[in-house]
């Protein structure tokens, strides 16, 4: 399978090449206008097709394509992948407004072509696990030390993984309630509260917090669960049980990267469509929690 690597910053380095660089199935195409960078690493992981320029890999045939790039960069990259027929998964957000995220989704919806969001989250075994308990009640928090940042940046590019999550654990809790904090220009908190189907999910970002942490909290129904850094579960109904994550078990696995990129991979050889019509709801609520604090 001919997949090309769009953007080879920090994210692609960390979470994506080492489980993307290990696959037999996977023959890799790098891009980004960096010929150090290509050079780099396209010696260190073995990669002979390295590009400066998109359409020069689309001339040489590819199969998938994954967007690492800038946020700003994505709208320009993800449509000429669309238009081309290339299945994409691009890094959260699709891009920073809703409007933009809006056009590249119908595009994607229109001309039949898979349009995947890497929501990591959703896939990495604690949380999914969570998402199976049902609970009635979550609690998830997301905080910074000393980083206050523009609101539709810190929304956008972080706040979205909390509200993402809240959307996925508590399918069903649909009306918003929205608040938080600017100084001046730059958000210090948020906190968005959804509730419905009997469901009630708080999500809540400090950019001024004295850790840097995630948190998630499930409970109810006699169950209380919390997740510490997608890492540590502890399970407090009849006793406190600690379970660690395994010393073997890789960042990509842990933060659900592999899973994640496997079910797209795995769709791309079955020939199924992946729509972003879901993520597109995100974006959505993104967007709102933008205005309601602009307010």
């Amino acid at each position: 399978m001919r997949v090309a690597m769009i953007g080879l910053g920090d994210i692609a380095r960390k979470a994506y090449l080492p489980v993307l660089g290990t696959r037999a199935d996977v023959q890799l195409a790098f891009v980004t206008r960096s010929t150090a960078t290509l050079d780099e690493l396209g010696a260190a992981w073995r990669v002979d097709r390295l590009h400066t320029d998109l359409d020069e890999a689309l001339d040489q045939g590819l199969d998938a394509a994954f967007v690492h790039t800038a946020t700003d960069a994505h709208p320009a990259l993800v449509r000429r992948l669309i238009e081309a027929g290339v299945p994409t998964l691009v890094d959260k957000p699709i891009a920073d407004t809703l409007e933009a995220s809006e056009a590249l989704v119908d595009l994607a919806e229109t001309r039949g072509v898979s349009l995947a969001v890497g929501f990591n989250r959703r896939h990495a075994p604690a949380q999914a696990e969570a998402a199976r308990l049902n609970a009635p009640f979550v609690l998830m928090q997301k905080n910074r030390t000393g980083h206050p940042d523009g609101l539709r940046r810190t929304v956008f590019d972080d706040f979205i993984h909390v509200v993402d999550s809240l959307r996925f654990l508590a399918p069903g809790a649909t009306t918003a309630r929205i608040s938080g904090r600017l100084d001046g220009d730059l958000l210090e908190h948020v906190m968005l509260h959804l509730t419905g189907g009997g469901r009630d999910a708080v999500g809540i970002m400090n950019r001024v917090s004295g850790a840097n942490e995630e948190v998630l909290e499930v409970m109810g129904g006699g169950i209380k669960r919390r997740i510490v850094n997608l890492a540590d579960v502890t399970d407090f109904a009849g006793g406190e049980h600690l379970v660690r994550r395994g010393d073997w078990t890789s960042v990509g696995r842990q933060r659900g990267f592999e899973a994640m990129i496997e079910a797209f991979l795995r769709a791309v050889r079955e020939d199924r469509r992946l729509s972003a019509l879901d993520a597109l709801e995100t974006h959505r609520l993104c967007e709102r929690v933008v205005a309601d604090l602009s307010t």
